[in-house]
């Protein structure tokens, strides 16, 4: 079974269950087929630039960002037969700006981000 915790800085007005649906489907799809656990988490723009400074050294706003756990978590150890796979945080700001720019639904947006941050605690990366 695949578990997506999920959390909002905000009061974001998204469907969480069925941004949780696609994520799982979305994994299972990708070949996750044991008991993994993912984390979700939408955030405001100041909350990205922080994470983005701390982990990244950057200064950029970023639209997604995903850590597995050797990027983020290097001492923690999770519970045997579990695969945690990681952390997926999207900017919701960032997703209405460019759901309207992309003319796109803004739940649209939030799935192609979520999948794209899933590929990458999948290893699938680019440049």
């Amino acid at each position: 079974m695949i578990t997506v915790l999920f959390t909002k800085q905000s009061n974001y007005p998204v469907s969480s269950p069925k941004i949780k649906k696609v994520l799982k489907d979305f994994l299972i799809k990708n070949g996750i087929v044991s008991d993994a656990e993912v984390s979700l988490a939408l955030v405001g723009e100041k909350k990205m630039l922080e994470v983005g400074r701390r982990y990244l050294k950057d200064k950029k706003l970023h639209n997604v960002l995903s850590f597995t756990v050797e990027e983020k978590e290097k001492n923690f150890i999770y519970p045997p037969g579990k695969i945690y796979l990681g952390e997926i945080i999207v900017c919701y700001p960032l997703v209405v700006e460019e759901a309207k720019t992309e003319n796109k639904r803004i739940e649209d947006k939030m799935i192609e981000l979520v999948k794209h941050g899933a590929l990458h605690l999948l290893g699938v990366h680019h440049e």
